[in-house]
């Protein structure tokens, strides 16, 4: 009897080692990118369920948790979920989940058709593998290869891509969700810091979107004012400001907006989505 007993504790426990060893080596990739994540994707009553914050960052998405409700957003789309609830909430419509999402080691677990469904993008599971297709960005009906992004520092400049679909997507929004009003050119700017000049501008960055054949459908340069006069003698100058170079337009922008754009290009280095075109820094 005792042998039955022990037979069927072992049965058990190569059961349950085989079942996380299985839920551990389950993999993401994005747009074909492998997606690092300290928690992998696990299997829940059938269903895959992942971790949501890795995932949704890469989709562009912003993700708020507190308490035991979570808010992500991304252009257009809100969406609230309650943890151990199946009821979630888009766009003020109420959806019901097919597994209620959780907490596990910190992080919160969704189902995997969420993703699909919230994103509208494309998600299978197979060999171990979540696969997520996102949708390539359009401008003016032409698809978007990447976007190119430039800076430069005192000595050299760095010259970077990124290919990522949902990270151009975000970062594209942002540009055009948040320009100001219309301004007219400032008398000094440049890529250069010129601190001798009252009212110049220097250039921080630009940003290039890239069809099939690299060639820029669409191109903006964001310029910081440059602080190096009594605050008084700036007044009337505009911190931030936007020039878009397609329609040679310059417009007023703002911090918040300059912020998450760089915040999306250090995720999306960090993910693997960004290529180093050239680096002359010294």
């Amino acid at each position: 009897m005792r042998k039955v007993f022990f037979g069927v504790f072992i049965s058990i426990l190569l059961f349950i080692a085989s079942s996380i060893t299985y839920a551990a080596e389950i993999q993401i990739k994005v747009d074909g990118v492998d997606i690092v994540s300290d928690v992998k994707p696990e299997i829940m009553n059938n269903r895959t369920m992942v971790p949501l914050r890795v995932i949704s960052e890469n989709l562009g998405a912003n993700v708020d948790w507190s308490n035991s409700e979570v808010t992500f957003t991304k252009s257009n789309i809100k969406v609230i979920l309650n943890l151990n609830s199946i009821t979630e909430e888009k766009n003020g419509e109420k959806i019901l989940l097919e597994i209620e999402p959780y907490i596990k080691n910190n992080r919160i677990f969704v189902p995997l058709r969420f993703i699909s469904e919230t994103f509208g993008c494309d998600v299978n599971y197979s060999n171990f593998t979540v696969t997520i297709d996102t949708k390539p960005l359009h401008i003016d009906g032409v698809q978007v290869k990447a976007l190119q992004h430039e800076y430069h520092m005192t000595m050299g400049g760095v010259v970077q891509q990124i290919n990522g679909n949902a990270y151009n997507e975000a970062i594209y929004n942002i540009f055009m969700e948040n320009k100001g009003d219309k301004v007219d050119a400032p008398e000094n700017y440049s890529w250069m810091y010129t601190m001798d000049i009252l009212g110049s501008y220097y250039k921080v960055g630009q940003y290039d979107f890239l069809d099939q054949e690299d060639d820029i459908l669409k191109s903006f340069e964001i310029y910081n004012l440059v602080e190096s006069f009594p605050n008084e003698d700036l007044e009337g100058y505009p911190e931030i400001l936007l020039y878009d170079v397609t329609e040679n337009q310059w417009y007023l922008f703002n911090d918040k907006a300059r912020k998450s754009i760089n915040q999306l290009i250090d995720t999306a280095s960090k993910n693997g989505f960004l290529k180093i075109i050239s680096d002359t820094v010294v």
